[in-house]
This record gives C-alpha cells, structure tokens and sequence, in this order.
C-alpha cells in the first residue's frame, strides 16, 4: 500500500465544491460531444463516452440533455465543434501544472490561460514542458469512513495497480487507464461505490510549495478553474495546510 498523496487532485476537488451546475454541464457536455465524435456514439464500445455520461448521470444531467450531446457530437444534431488543447506551465514555486480545455476558438483560450499565469506569479511554457511529470490514470476516491480492507480486496481483485490509504482515512484506487472501468464495476457491485471517479493526470512526485507562495499557487489554480474553456486543472503542487 502506497503512501497517500499531500495533495488532492485538483478535478475531483473542483466536482465536489462545483456548486454553479450551469458551468460543470457545459464541460461535461463538451465531453461528451467530444467523446462520441472521437469514438463513437455507442458508449458500450467507447470508454471515453461512457466514463463522459457516467460523470454526467452523477451530476444529476437530464437523459434527454445526455442524449443530444452524443448526437451533436455524431453530427446527428447542429453545433459547434470543440478542438482540444493542452496547455503546460509552472505555478508560483516551480509547481508544474497541467491545463485541459475544449474550445472552439483557441485564441481566445490561450490568451485567457496566459493572463491566468501572468497574474498568478506563473509562467505559461512550453508543449512537452511539464507534462513528463505526470502520468495518465484511472483514479478512484473514497472518503473517510469506507470500508478499506473491502475496497482493497475488491480493488485488488480486479486489477488495481495500487490502494493509497491517506491518515484522514481517504482511500485512493489507482489503475491503468484500460482497467478503469472493470474495477469501477467491480467495486459498484460490492457495494463500494467511490466518492469520485475517472481518468486523470497524476504526478510521479509532488513539489512542496512553500508559505510564501502558496496563496498565489491557490488562486492561479482558482482563476485557471473559472476559464470557461478549461475541462481539468492538474498539479504536482503540495500546499501548506491552511
């Protein structure tokens, strides 16, 4: 069992405080249009879809809403069409930071992700930059309080590639991106159902970001969160507790 991470992944952390459902739809929605132009509109046979409707579902998002969004995104219905863009750069620090959005004109994105950095005490970088210190994976979160030896036996089983239990009792399940979704339904099926979900970028090591900077790193992750066109915001960043 591996130790649990200092820092919480800043997209699960955005899917429980996310109280404006008008923003949190439209990404999950973008998703979605995405998902089913790049793979299909069949989310048996498209993992990305399925992992996009499932989050939809749990948002609460309507079946009719779910449904026209995978039909813009197989052209069934009019609408616009999103290009994904990934942006790279460092935090107040040197914290690295990972920025995936969905737009539809990138000029306007990149120049709103820049100011975010500029005005935070960051810099944007390069293509390549940060993004060798993360790696793509399933990640399942359980809070405080869940059955961990029973989650760590089912887990396992499954093919989970590991079980963080933290000292607050959070228990983190990871896996490769491919068996995200056979452990998921496993633990479903046990009963232990996760307080968050899906595939995201995971730092190999954190950066321990001191007092000084901290409040800046906070509000440069915050402004990046409010950009209408940012899907997920990642880091490596282990902040001071406040």
């Amino acid at each position: 069992m591996a130790g649990h991470s200092k820092w919480a992944n800043i997209r699960f952390r955005k899917a429980a405080q996310d109280a404006r459902r008008g923003k949190l739809f439209t990404r999950l929605i973008r998703e979605i249009v995405i998902a089913a132009r790049d793979g299909g509109g069949d989310a048996a046979s498209n993992p990305r879809l399925r992992a996009a409707v499932d989050k939809a579902r749990d948002a609460n998002m309507g079946r009719d809403a779910i449904d026209r969004a995978v039909k813009r995104g197989t052209g069934e219905l009019a609408g616009e069409r999103y290009e994904e863009v990934r942006y790279e750069g460092y935090a107040a620090g040197g914290a690295a930071v990972l920025v995936e959005c969905a737009t539809d004109n990138r000029n306007r994105t990149i120049g709103e992700v820049r100011l975010a950095f500029s005005k935070h005490g960051g810099n944007l970088g390069a293509s390549g930059s940060v993004a060798y210190l993360f790696n793509k994976v399933g990640l399942l979160s359980f809070d405080p309080g869940s059955d961990v030896e029973g989650i760590m036996d089912v887990a396992a089983a499954g093919g989970a590639d590991d079980i963080a239990a933290g000292d607050d009792d959070t228990i983190e399940v990871l896996t490769a991106p491919e068996n995200f979704h056979a452990v998921l339904d496993a633990l479903k099926r046990a009963g232990h159902a996760p307080a968050a979900a899906g595939i995201v970028y995971r730092a190999d090591a954190v950066a321990e970001v001191g007092a000084a900077d901290a409040e800046q790193v906070a509000q440069l992750l915050g402004a990046l969160e409010e950009l209408d066109d940012v899907q997920d915001v990642f880091t490596n960043a282990a902040l001071p507790a406040p």
